[in-house]
Parts: structure tokens; sequence; C-alpha cells
């Protein structure tokens, strides 16, 4: 199959400078499979990023993460086009594919010791000139990527869920929750959606999920949330306490975002339990540290991307055992980028993706 020589893409070609354009399809190196994008969710990190939020671009101390001209998104998966005659023979033209958020340098102190997922230039899809996302109709999987095979009787929906359910079980995972243990998860967005999934198949003793927005938190009682709560209509100090006899919560997993989420969960946690930090975040927190050691002595745990998750995630899909109905809230065409972006920072959406 000869590809194009160009394609659409949207380009991020500085702070606030997005745009549709053509430019050339990637290469196909030697070791290199190329995809024809059939999906590609926007994460709230494209979100943030989109917006020039510190983080991603320098400012307030931070060096900035992005290097501009890029294709964003790394929720993306598609077939394969194109193949190197060294690449991986476990991939040939016409499999649909997915590959890990991040590509390992494999030579970094963190590659070394196997902890690919922390390695130190941390390459993400999405955010660098030479490494393009999967906002364009061609995508290239390089080598050192870390590539999955989808099955075909996924949905596509399924399929592009599989990024945000596999950050969803490492954040689970993080968490060491016991079926002893009562769970506060604040935040019932994708990811939220994913991680009740999670625990209720973990069999965590209660799991208590909190959000602002009414219709995500019947989505988690649907999904199998115990208890909902929404912190702007209720005494959430009070009603945690009245649920676990004045105790509080053993595990609190933040997943919102919100720097005031921070603040929630140190006080709603019990002496000796696990704060599970999974969100990227709107902006700095400043909190009472002393809350941490001498009053409350907690556990603080991060939570980053999705290591030695994406074959379980893909294999529990595959048996249904993995409830997605409405995750996937709007799917919009390339084309309308900028109405979908809108949408994803909407109180309406849950998941958004763009299909190329």
């Amino acid at each position: 199959m000869s590809l194009p020589s160009e394609m659409r893409a949207l380009v991020a070609r500085g702070v606030k400078d997005y745009a549709l354009q053509n430019i050339a399809v990637p290469a196909c190196g030697d070791d290199d499979l190329i995809i024809r994008v059939k999906a590609c969710g926007i994460c709230a990190g494209d979100i943030k990023a989109s917006h020039g939020t510190a983080r991603f671009w320098g400012g307030d101390g931070m060096p900035g993460y992005c290097r501009p001209p890029f294709v964003p998104g790394h929720e993306f998966f598609g077939r394969v086009v194109a193949r190197g005659k060294n690449a991986d023979d476990r991939f040939q033209i016409g499999d649909r594919v997915i590959s890990e958020q991040i590509v390992p340098c494999g030579e970094c102190y963190y590659c070394k010791r196997g902890m690919y997922w922390l390695c130190d230039p941390h390459d993400v899809y999405g955010f660098k000139s030479y490494l393009n996302g999967g906002m364009a109709e061609y995508a290239r999987l390089p080598k050192g990527s870390r590539n999955y095979r989808v099955p075909e009787e996924l949905t596509l929906e399924q399929a592009a869920l599989i990024e945000p359910l596999s950050c969803s079980l490492h954040g689970v995972r993080q968490a060491h929750a016991t079926k002893e243990d009562t769970v506060v998860l604040a935040g019932a967005g994708t990811l939220g959606l994913g991680m009740v999934n999670f625990l209720r198949m973990q069999g965590v003793k209660r799991l208590i999920v909190l959000d602002l927005i009414d219709r995500r938190l019947e989505m988690a009682r649907e999904f199998g949330a115990d208890v909902t709560l929404n912190p702007k209509t209720c005494d959430l100090m009070a009603e945690i306490a009245r649920l676990t006899d004045g105790v509080g919560c053993d595990v609190y997993i933040e997943a919102t975002g919100h720097p005031a989420s921070v603040q929630q969960g140190l006080d709603i946690i019990r002496k000796g339990g696990t704060f599970v930090e999974f969100s990227v975040m709107s902006g700095p927190s400043t909190v009472d540290w002393s809350i941490i050691g001498d009053a409350k002595e907690i556990t603080i745990v991060g939570s980053q991307l999705s290591p030695h998750c994406y074959e379980d995630v893909i294999s529990a899909l595959s048996r249904g055992e993995i409830r997605t109905q409405g995750m996937i809230s709007h799917q919009f065409p390339l084309e309308d980028w900028e109405k979908a972006y809108a949408v994803a920072q909407s109180t309406e959406s849950v998941k958004v993706l763009l299909r190329p």
C-alpha cells in the first residue's frame, strides 16, 4: 500500500497557537510502524497544554515540557499500514495496534532498573516535535514503543478507552486497597469511572465517589459506587464521618486535578490512611504538611501513566468485565477539533474522541 505524501493534522505551534494543517505523512523507518489513526481521545493534559499551562510550556519556576511544533494526542489507536524491515514481527499490515503513551529511552537510570514509565527523557506522544501524537490521519510508532494488538471484537469506543482505562488500573493498584477498606474517589470523569470498575472488581468494602457534576455521580452509581456525594450540596466532612463511624476513609484517590481536592482529602482521610495523587493539577496546591506527618501519619503515593496495565485491560475488555457504556460521550471529525476541545472542557462531556 502506498501512502499519500500529505495528511491532515492538528498542529500545536506554540502557546495557544493550534491549527489544522496539511503536513507530511510520517516516513517509515526500518524499526517503525505507521498506523492509520482510527480514533484519538482528548485528555485533560491535552486541554491544559492548549491553555498554555506552565507545567507544559514553562513558567512559575517550571522549565516546560512541550517542544513545538507537534501533533497532540496520546490516547490513539489505528491499523498498521506500513512497517519497517526490522519492525516487531508481532504486528503486520492490517492489524489493529495501540501504543503506550510513553516511548522509553532504554538507557536512563529508570529504564535500566525496569521502571520504564518513569523514563528520564519522558517522551510521551503528542507534546514534542520528534514524537507526534494521534490527532492526525497517520502516526508513527517508533523503535522502543510499547505496542499491543487490539482485538477485532473490541468496538472502536472500547479500543479508544484502553489508554485511560490502563491509567485508571495503575492508579487503583497504587492504592493497595483491601476488602476491609473504605475508599473515597474524588472525580468521576473518564479516569474516575475506570477506577470505579477496578475498585469494584477488587472488592473494596465501601466505595464513595465525589464529583461536582450530578450526571457523573449517576454514572458512578451505575458503574458500582456504593455512595456518591456532591461536595457542593452536602457537608462532606460530616457525611464521611457518618459513613465511617467518625474514623475517616482508609484510602483517598485524588482524580479531579483541582488543587482544593488535596486539602479535601487530607481532611477526610483517617490516621494511617493512604492518599493517592493521580491527577495532572490545574495549579499549585498549598496545604499544611504537618497533617501528613504529625497529625495523621498518612502515606502519600503517586500514580504515573500505566505500566504493565495495557494487556490486562485489553483482556478484561475482551471478556466483557469492564463497563464502558456512556464513557465516550462525544465524537468529532478532526476538522471540528475546536468544538471537540470546547466540549471536552464542558460539564456535558465525559470522554471526547476525534476521528481523523
